[in-house]
C-alpha cells in the first residue's frame, strides 16, 4: 500500500511543481529620500513589509506563471506626521492636501518576456469620501489605493 501512494503524491508534487503561482517582488527604491515615509527604521520597515504583504495578496490573482515586479519609487502617505514623543510620532489626516501619493513602476513576465509595463503616479485626492475604509487598519488608504490600480490596471487587461 505505501508503494502504491508514494508515485501518487509524487505526481501531485510534480503538478504543483509545474503550474507556478504568480509571484510578487517588491523593491523600494531609496527609501531614506521618499517624500513622507516612517523617521523610525523599524516602522519604515514595517511599513515596508506591509505594504509588500499586500501586494503579495493581490498578486495571487494573476494567473500562473506570471511575474510582478514593482519597484516603489516614493511615498506620501496619507496625511501628516505630529511627533508626539521622541519613540512615537502620530500621524493625523484632515482631507485637505495630505492625500497619499505612491510612485511607482512595474513590469508583468511570463516565460521571461515582458507582458506588460509602465510607471504610474498614484494619487487619490478624495480619500477620506470613500465609505469602505478601514479607518483603523495602517495604510488602509494607501492600500485602497494600491487594489485599485492592480483592480484596473492589471486585472482589467486580461
Amino acid at each position: 500500500m505505501h508503494r502504491s501512494i508514494r508515485p501518487a503524491i509524487a505526481v501531485l508534487f510534480g503538478l504543483a511543481a509545474g503550474s507556478a503561482m504568480a509571484t510578487v517582488t517588491v523593491t523600494y527604491v531609496d527609501p531614506q529620500k521618499m517624500t513622507d515615509v516612517p523617521r523610525f527604521e523599524a516602522d519604515r520597515t514595517a511599513m515596508e513589509a506591509d505594504f509588500r504583504s499586500y501586494l503579495e495578496e493581490l498578486g495571487k490573482q494573476l494567473p500562473a506563471g506570471q511575474d510582478l515586479k514593482v519597484d516603489i519609487l516614493d511615498i506620501d502617505l496619507a496625511g501628516d506626521v505630529f511627533p508626539r514623543v521622541p519613540v512615537r510620532d502620530i500621524r493625523v489626516t484632515k482631507g485637505t492636501y495630505d492625500f497619499p501619493r505612491i510612485h511607482l513602476r512595474y513590469r508583468i513576465e511570463q516565460d521571461g518576456k515582458v507582458l506588460r509595463s509602465g510607471e504610474r503616479e498614484l494619487a487619490d485626492r478624495n480619500y477620506q469620501l470613500n465609505g469602505d475604509i478601514n479607518r483603523t487598519e495602517l495604510y488602509g488608504y494607501e492600500k485602497r489605493m494600491l487594489g485599485e490600480w492592480f483592480k484596473k490596471e492589471l486585472l482589467a487587461s486580461r
